[in-house]
């Protein structure tokens, strides 16, 4: 069986400030003033990142009054985590596995 994981999703994530705003969103909901605080990254800096992560999957928004709030889909990285533990499992089963040399 061929385990496949979602090479998109780990580009989508591979980015660092991609990563620590996922990394924030996972502890709580958060607005993107929020966000740049935390970050110290630049507003329109991290609007496209934040565009990157919702048009991916990853987070949500949450309109409230003049600010938009984001919030993690949790079931997107636990889909994730379950292709690398599938990924983990095959390698056990395959130590056996040694195809010989020409």
């Amino acid at each position: 069986m061929m385990t496949s994981v979602d090479t998109e999703l780990i580009r989508v994530l591979g980015d660092p400030l991609r990563l620590r705003i996922v990394t924030l969103l996972a502890r709580e909901t958060l607005c993107t003033s929020h966000l740049v605080e935390e970050t110290g990254a630049r507003q329109t800096n991290l609007s496209n990142h934040l565009r990157v992560l919702r048009e991916a999957g990853v987070v949500e928004t949450e309109p409230c009054g003049r600010f938009t709030y984001y919030k993690l889909r949790p079931d997107v990285i636990a889909q994730l985590a379950g292709q690398f533990a599938e990924l983990a499992d095959s390698a056990r089963t395959a130590t056996e596995n040694k195809r010989a040399c020409p």
